[in-house]
């Protein structure tokens, strides 16, 4: 009869935190680094030309064509309350399938840059905090502790709720646009 395979406790943890770890695209918003689960992301693209909506909030910076679909585009520094994004070399869009209710629905978001693809395991990430940042605490999923330094982890499917955009795109009047 063979030998069941026995792993020491040495190589039984190290499995487990291979297994434990999750994936998460790390991009930049100005002097912070952010990351989203990657599971939720379609793909990155490179910075082209928007195509304006009128009459739509600010965060709306506007719609691409993607193999002949419109998709629309959100400025993740302006839904944070920020200022807009300065488009540069190195601005990209990250492309996200969403699920909302029955629908999935695809969102681009314009962020800086895409810096890397980070691996962090659940006993490296900390709740949100409840001080110390400007984002609504439902946008952070916690706080990933990855090489010395800390990374927001957000939850895309508040920062990008499509009823919560949805509903500041209808309190956006004709009025707030044209001032």
């Amino acid at each position: 009869m063979p030998e069941p395979f026995r792993a020491n406790k040495r190589q039984a943890q190290a499995m487990a935190s291979v297994e434990a770890k999750a994936q998460y695209l790390a991009f930049s918003l100005g002097a912070e680094t952010f990351a989203m689960d990657i599971r939720s992301i379609k793909e990155v693209i490179q910075y082209a030309e928007l195509t304006e909506v009128p009459l739509m909030p600010s965060f709306m910076r506007g719609v691409i064509n993607l193999r002949g679909s419109v998709v629309p585009v959100i400025d993740l520094s302006t839904r944070f309350g920020r200022a807009s994004t300065e488009v540069a070399k190195r601005t990209c869009i990250v492309i996200l399938e969403l699920e909302q209710a029955e629908d999935v629905v695809v969102l681009g978001v314009m962020v800086d840059h895409v810096s890397e693809v980070l691996e962090i395991a659940p006993s490296d990430i900390e709740p949100a905090p409840a001080f110390g940042t400007d984002l609504r605490s439902e946008f952070i999923q916690g706080v990933g502790k990855v090489n010395g330094r800390f990374v927001i982890l957000l939850d895309v499917n508040h920062v990008l709720s499509v009823d919560e955009l949805s509903a500041l795109a209808a309190d956006s009047s004709p009025s707030d646009v044209a001032s």
